[in-house]
């Protein structure tokens, strides 16, 4: 969900009631629920966050908009992130003088020719940092951890 002050992502688990919230102008990152966002928001769907870049207009947020399923590992699904867009933090460019721009643009051209090439792939559900061997190896404490504190 996108409004003029946060960036929200809503989970769609079932049952899931925190959202994300990504304030615009602080960069801060909180936790909130699904009431906290306001109607007038835009909704769309999107598979995952990629992360943050700082450019020189400021920081966008990289957001997965397509994916592939290529497999799975024990019943874990793998998907291959496809397409992304780049959500600018900034509601307008007019603080940038002509050669800021010029430097942004080719910065986000540059920025969107990494994200075509092959290789972005992800997992909900399994770790995919750690090798097969590493898992094996690692301690029943660590295999209960979530993936977010891996």
């Amino acid at each position: 969900h996108i409004t003029p002050e946060k960036f929200y992502v809503e989970a769609c688990d079932d049952g899931a009631d925190d959202v994300l919230a990504i304030d615009r102008v602080s960069t801060e990152v909180t936790l909130t629920v699904k009431k906290d966002i306001p109607p007038s928001a835009v909704t769309r769907p999107i598979y995952g966050v990629l992360g943050t870049i700082r450019l020189v207009a400021g920081t966008y947020l990289i957001v997965i908009t397509k994916k592939k399923k290529v497999g799975e590992i024990f019943g874990h699904v793998i998907w291959k992130a496809t397409d992304f867009d780049i959500l600018s933090y900034k509601k307008t460019m007019l603080h940038l003088t002509d050669i800021q721009l010029q430097d942004n643009k080719i910065f986000l051209s540059m920025l969107n020719h990494v994200l075509s090439v092959d290789g972005f792939y992800f997992s909900t559900t399994y770790d995919l940092t750690h090798t097969l061997q590493r898992l094996a190896n690692t301690s029943p404490e660590f295999q209960e951890m979530s993936l977010l504190e891996r």
